[in-house]
């Protein structure tokens, strides 16, 4: 039986809601829907559709990820044209959604919400497993057999904090400025984590930045050659990124939803790693 409306709110009538997202991006072609080709956004909206009669349901979401990126905190928004529970939409989508696709944390909110104006900052981790070859965990992370400096790589991180021209460590844009709130390099063991903290990225911004660090932990580049490429503006490292499938969408963190910014503003055009 369905639950009596709240006070103010139709019987049936469409309810906005957010929720949050979890993915193995392994086998797609990114976040974002596109032809012919297999995404995540295009898996949630067809599970919404089979729920809504047909019709196309559209999925918001915080961040743009790239081919073979996961997520853990992805956060998307969409709509209820039938006004549902959210308990009856977890448990109509869990049905319908492939294995590698997961939703939870369902919760109505405003029906103007939009995740991507909403998100304070968005923090990605890339994983490296610096031990011998493990199948398993280089699913999720890059191997790496010779030792790492992380201490060395931790330093050479700091100097990317701070509101800077990003040029150097992303593709082309015409507003590259970006807010870095922090760059933790940690390691457990023979696992190497490396969190990147911002209010917004470039695409491709991440994993570059990976690449940089790693080229300190090998000891091919000392510390300052970090600090000197992200000065330049040019290419760092030739351009190097490290592999899709280390990098993970970890969290999102919301607050108030901002005014939609104007055309070209850094926010208007700024995605998540994209």
């Amino acid at each position: 039986m369905r639950r009596p409306a709240g006070k103010g709110v139709r019987e049936n009538a469409p309810v906005r809601y957010r929720a949050r997202v979890e993915y193995d991006g392994t086998d797609f072609s990114g976040f974002q829907v596109q032809p012919e080709a297999r995404t995540v956004q295009g898996e949630l909206e067809a599970a919404l559709a089979k729920i809504s009669g047909g019709n196309r349901v559209r999925v918001m979401a915080a961040g743009r990820t790239d081919a073979g990126v996961h997520a853990s905190g992805q956060v998307i928004a969409f709509t209820d044209p039938k006004g549902r529970s959210a308990a009856e939409l977890v448990r109509a989508l869990d049905a319908l959604l492939p294995d590698d696709v997961a939703i939870r944390e369902v919760r109505r909110v405003a029906a103007e919400f939009n995740p991507r104006y909403a998100a304070r900052y968005r923090e990605y981790r890339y994983t490296v497993w610096n031990g011998p070859r493990s199948p398993l965990r280089e699913r999720f992370a890059l191997g790496v057999r010779d030792p790492l400096d992380t201490a060395a790589m931790a330093r050479a991180g700091s100097a990317l904090v701070g509101r800077n021209d990003f040029s150097a460590f992303g593709a082309p844009h015409r507003q590259p400025v970006r807010t870095v709130h922090s760059v933790r390099v940690r390691r457990d063991g023979q696992i190497v984590t490396i969190d990147v903290a911002a209010d917004a990225f470039l695409r491709g911004m991440v994993r570059r930045i990976v690449a940089g660090l790693l080229e300190v932990g090998h000891g091919r580049v000392n510390e300052e050659a970090v600090a000197a490429a992200l000065a330049s503006r040019r290419p760092a490292f030739n351009g190097a990124a490290a592999p899709a499938q280390g990098l993970c969408l970890r969290r999102v963190v919301l607050g108030p939803m901002r005014t939609r910014p104007t055309q070209g503003s850094t926010t208007a055009r700024s995605n998540g790693e994209r």
